[in-house]
């Protein structure tokens, strides 16, 4: 804890601890599910197979299956006190406008027949609900953020608070 005392009166404690975390993992029945179903199309590639063609389709598929999962879970959002980070994209506060927590009805007509071809979206098809962030910017084209969350109106009221806190510091 003695290293955050610089950074608290730096400034940077702000920008460095989240207040909000959220990883956009795949589903624990998937990392059952897929290794074995890549374990079973294995065997069936090479069924009877002599040698190490026996072993060859588990020593590709198999890892294989695990990379992609983890790949697509890799996903982390994350609220400070200045800044929302979804991924590698990063906004910051002071260009937030209105954020809206959304059900996954909501979300499903939002990134359908309404959806805005500027906006930037973070989509995972395994979570359901999402968060719409506004954006206040006339420089910026992107007119909206759309998030996956599992935890959407945390998120959203995370987003907020931060706001709110970030205005009350600087007025």
């Amino acid at each position: 804890m003695g290293t955050t005392l610089p950074l608290a009166r730096s400034g940077l404690a702000r920008t460095l601890y989240p207040v909000y975390r959220e990883r956009l993992s795949v589903p624990l029945w998937w990392w059952l599910a897929a290794p074995g179903t890549a374990a079973l199309l294995a065997a069936e590639v090479f069924l009877g197979a002599p040698g190490v063609a026996t072993i060859l389709p588990y020593v590709v598929l198999v890892p294989a299956v695990v990379g992609v999962l983890w790949w697509a879970g890799r996903v982390r959002i994350s609220v400070t006190a200045d800044e929302l980070h979804v991924d590698d994209a990063r906004l910051p506060l002071r260009y937030v406008g209105a954020v809206t927590a959304m059900s996954a009805l909501q979300t499903r007509d939002l990134l359908g027949p309404a959806a805005e071809p500027y906006a930037f979206v973070i989509q995972r098809p395994w979570v359901g609900t999402a968060v719409r962030v506004d954006l206040d910017d006339p420089a910026d084209p992107t007119p909206y953020w759309v998030i996956s969350s599992r935890r959407a109106t945390e998120l959203a009221a995370a987003i907020d608070a931060a706001r709110v806190g970030r205005a009350g510091s600087t007025g």
